[in-house]
């Protein structure tokens, strides 16, 4: 169990400290992320660009429990994540993180209601799977399966399965990737509706820079570094974004 440390002064949901993520050894070696130094906010909406092979999605990976950093420390609301056993570390992925992928991953034999429901059997405080899915637009799609389903409509089933976990974190690789730009933006503002109804700490990885202006911080990666962290002091909705 991952509980807050007690603190005169707010703790940050992840305090990022030293991390560094290398595969493989000697010349072959690739050092994913190099000494990347972060503190995140609970609630923040959070857009990490980047080209391909910068270190965004190795950051998501780490942050949701998937992967584990090679140096350095990471505490989740005060408390140790690096060290944690894979026990440890998959209780913490079925109640804390919900994750959103470019591919939906949905199980063509379900309805979109079923595929919702599949995480109450992994949390123990599950949102309603009709409310899920009314809360991104697919109040009336409940019955359908996913070959019923637009790639945009598929992708919101994702994000509604992601949300009924009620998690603390929405990690967010790509999901408007393969969609087009109208579609793109559904998506996009159910994300925002989840992290404002919600207060679910949002990270979304894309390469679109425009979507950059709907977050609160912008991440920007390359070479495995951050290069820079920059605050929007005027947020735009999705629906005004161009890609």
């Amino acid at each position: 169990m991952i509980n807050a440390a007690p603190s005169d002064q707010p703790t940050p949901l992840f305090a990022l400290r030293g991390i560094c993520r290398t595969y493989g050894e000697g010349q072959t070696a690739v050092r994913a992320l190099i000494d990347v130094n972060l503190d995140i906010s609970g609630g923040e909406l959070i857009v990490l660009l980047g080209p391909s092979g910068s270190g965004k999605s190795t950051l998501l990976n780490i942050l949701g429990g998937l992967d584990r950093p090679s140096e350095g420390a990471i505490q989740f609301r005060g408390a140790a994540l690096t060290g944690l056993s894979e026990q440890a570390l998959t209780r913490y992925r079925r109640q804390h993180v919900g994750f959103i992928f470019q591919f939906y991953n949905l199980i063509p034999s379900l309805t979109a209601r079923e595929n919702v429901e599949l995480v109450g059997e992994i949390t123990d405080d599950p949102l309603d799977a009709a409310e899920a899915l009314e809360l991104v637009g697919l109040g009336q799609r409940l019955d359908h399966f996913p070959s019923q389903l637009s790639g945009g409509e598929q992708q919101r089933v994702a994000v509604a399965r992601a949300i009924a976990k009620r998690p603390a974190v929405l990690l967010c690789d790509e999901p408007t990737g393969a969609l087009d730009v109208k579609t793109g933006v559904r998506v996009l503002e159910a994300l925002q509706e989840v992290n404002q109804r919600y207060g679910s700490t949002t990270l979304i990885v894309t390469h679109n820079g425009d979507v950059a202006r709907m977050g609160a911080r912008v991440i920007r990666f390359g070479d495995g570094r951050v290069r820079s962290v920059e605050t929007n002091t005027a947020r735009v909705q999705p629906s005004d974004l161009v890609w």
